[in-house]
């Protein structure tokens, strides 16, 4: 089993096992992340999922399975989040001169376009930012907020049916 393929098990495993610890505990504290780096990651996430008529990625903790899976994951993919972490506050200090979770709303989506777009300069800021970003959506969808979302009002995707379906 290669390392995307037990980071997708682990981000659809752990938030289904863990939902009433991790999902709802009000005295909840990060395994990994400091405040400031927890901080980041809420904002980060709440950009990729934000709420919008429906629950976003803060809503379903998505920071919280993050820091979960991160710590207990591999080394080197903890080591790379973090890193990624540090290089969104330099890279946002640099340009505002301040760290992301201080910039204006407007800031963090410029900074966050730019390293959606893959701008020259930012390939390591434009790594990290798919990694968030698929991690994010793969956690989020497999919450129980995410999962009433992608099945509300009985929509059921077609994969789902081809397997689930008695023949």
């Amino acid at each position: 089993m290669d390392r995307r393929e037990l980071l997708t098990i682990s981000a659809v495993a752990v938030p289904a096992l863990l939902d009433a610890q991790v999902g709802t505990s009000t005295d909840w504290k990060p395994l990994l992340f400091d405040a400031h780096q927890n901080a980041t990651v809420i904002a980060l996430t709440d950009l990729i999922i934000p709420a919008t008529d429906t629950p976003g990625a803060k809503a379903a903790n998505v920071n919280r399975y993050l820091d979960l899976l991160l710590n207990d994951g591999r080394d080197a993919d903890r080591v790379s989040f973090l890193e990624g972490l540090g290089w969104l506050d330099q890279s946002a200090r640099q340009e505002h001169q301040a760290p992301f979770v201080k910039l204006t709303p407007a800031n963090q989506i410029a900074l966050l376009t730019k390293l959606d777009q893959g701008v020259n300069g930012m390939e390591e800021g434009t790594r990290f930012f798919r990694t968030a970003k698929a991690m994010t959506a793969r956690i989020f969808y497999a919450t129980k907020l995410g999962f009433d979302e992608l099945n509300k009002g009985g929509r059921v995707p077609s994969s789902y049916l081809a397997v689930c379906t008695p023949n």
